[in-house]
């Protein structure tokens, strides 16, 4: 099992890179199952897409899947419902021949129609005019969504710079398994937190 080049991420450390909660991480990309109202049967919802290390036996996610679920986020911000969000994922999949295309830039401009028919498909009709609108649209899909991905030339997302207007630290699956690594040296940016912080004595 080789695990290079994808990216190595624990829910928790997932969680605190995007600032989305465990558990809505966890339910949108590991399924989850609840009660139903009529006859109190357990539903089981399966996860939005199959992650890059979901047949990896490690309860972590890929890289993509990190970038991802900004996007799912952005959306939910704005009261698209989990099943929406998988209709416009398998759409858009499909549309552009990427795993994972809320990501691609291809999204920003032909998102609009994606989800409008997805919106459609699943009922949710109300929210049509939120996403028909380019600027309505670009409220929802903002471009700091994009800041700071480096693409390579098949529209795949490459590298993340998280921080805003910086390029200090960056994310490269290719290094460190995709951990904080600062650019000018590759170190990751927890050594050099443990290094500098001091230490708190113990007591006796």
């Amino acid at each position: 099992m080789t695990l290079t080049g994808i990216g190595l991420y624990a829910f928790p450390e997932a969680s605190r890179l995007t600032r989305i909660p465990t558990r809505d991480l966890r339910r949108w990309l590991g399924g989850y199952t609840y009660r139903s109202k009529t006859n109190g049967a357990p539903v089981s919802v399966p996860p939005l897409w199959h992650t890059e290390l979901a047949d990896k036996g490690v309860d972590c996610i890929g890289f993509r899947d990190l970038l991802e679920v900004r996007f799912v986020r952005a959306f939910r911000r704005h009261g698209v419902s989990l099943q929406t969000i998988r209709v416009a994922s398998h759409k858009a999949r499909s549309l552009f021949g990427l795993d994972y295309p809320f990501t691609a830039r291809r999204f920003l401009t032909d998102g609009r129609s994606i989800f409008a028919s997805a919106l459609e498909e699943t009922g949710e009709t109300k929210l049509l005019d939120l996403v028909r609108g380019q600027y309505a649209f670009r409220r929802i899909v903002e471009a700091s969504l994009y800041q700071g991905i480096e693409f390579g030339g098949d529209d795949r997302a490459t590298r993340w710079y998280p921080m805003p207007r910086s390029r200090a630290v960056v994310l490269y699956p290719n290094i460190a398994f995709g951990e904080p690594i600062v650019t000018d040296g590759s170190v990751p940016t927890t050594v050099l937190y443990h290094a500098f912080v001091p230490r708190i004595p113990r007591g006796p």
